[in-house]
């Protein structure tokens, strides 16, 4: 088990990598990586890192950084001075076509948020708005403020081969005395070098989305992985380590990992 708790995305995805690296079998179970959002900016260190972690991924052809992102939150087609509706319904006109990429033939996440469970020809649940409209009616319950991705009818099967969906659930869990925001995934597999810091970066840009429709500051993220696997040969990520994690980790005092 591993807990990494940093003030930036780039430095929670460094020290995940490297206690993966570090391990035996190169996984981490389970592995908790928190960091802020209210002053997520980079070290200077790691302002480059985005880019290069981008050429690495396309060198070993995977998807990029935004591309993974984007999975979550579509945030291109989102536009906050317009109301949350303009977005769904963008996304829907889109999403056939998103349909028709061969990663996404059993669905995507950002589907399952708002029209669950993503059956094909059928308008489901709208889980995202139905959140910020049940909080903004005064209703304050915690376990109220979930969304689902896994849907046991579906995903429930002898499959050896699925790898959807690695994200289970997202909690948002306010601190109304603060008026912020804090969101929890929980992911039963995750990929740490070709996914994580998509998945991070996703999970931040649809929790300022729902901290901005909840009337809330996002202030946190947390990522909890059953399993997180170092999907890339360790001296592909070593380089990446050796030029952003010390100089990040001697700027910084807040970054912490636990054992």
């Amino acid at each position: 088990m591993a807990e990494i708790c940093c003030p930036s995305l780039d430095e929670a995805w460094l020290l995940a990598v490297k206690i993966a690296c570090s391990s035996r079998r190169r996984e981490v179970s389970p592995l908790v990586v928190a960091f802020d959002v209210t002053t997520n900016q980079p070290a200077p260190q790691c302002q480059a890192l985005h880019s290069e972690l981008n050429v690495a991924l396309a060198a070993s052809g995977h998807a990029t950084v935004e591309t993974v992102a984007n999975t979550l939150f579509p945030r291109s087609l989102w536009d906050p001075s317009r109301p949350r509706e303009q977005l769904f319904k963008r996304y829907m006109k889109i999403l056939p076509t998103l349909r028709r990429d061969v990663r996404n033939h059993r669905g995507l996440y950002f589907e399952r948020l708002i029209s669950y469970p993503g059956t094909r020809g059928e308008t489901g649940k709208n889980q995202l708005d139905h959140i910020a409209k049940t909080f903004t009616s005064g209703n304050h319950r915690r376990s109220a403020l979930q969304a689902s991705v896994f849907c046991p009818l579906s995903d429930l099967n002898d499959s050896r081969r699925q790898g959807f969906p690695c994200l289970q659930q997202i909690a948002f869990a306010h601190n109304q005395s603060l008026g912020s925001l804090t969101v929890v995934a929980f992911y039963a597999t995750q990929y740490l070098f070709e996914r994580a810091y998509g998945n991070y970066l996703g999970l931040m840009r649809l929790g300022e989305f729902m901290a901005h429709e909840m009337g809330l500051k996002l202030e946190r993220v947390i990522c909890v992985a059953a399993i997180a696997q170092l999907d890339a040969p360790a001296n592909q990520v070593r380089s990446l380590l050796r030029r952003f994690l010390a100089p990040a980790q001697a700027g910084s005092e807040r970054s912490l990992a636990r054992l």
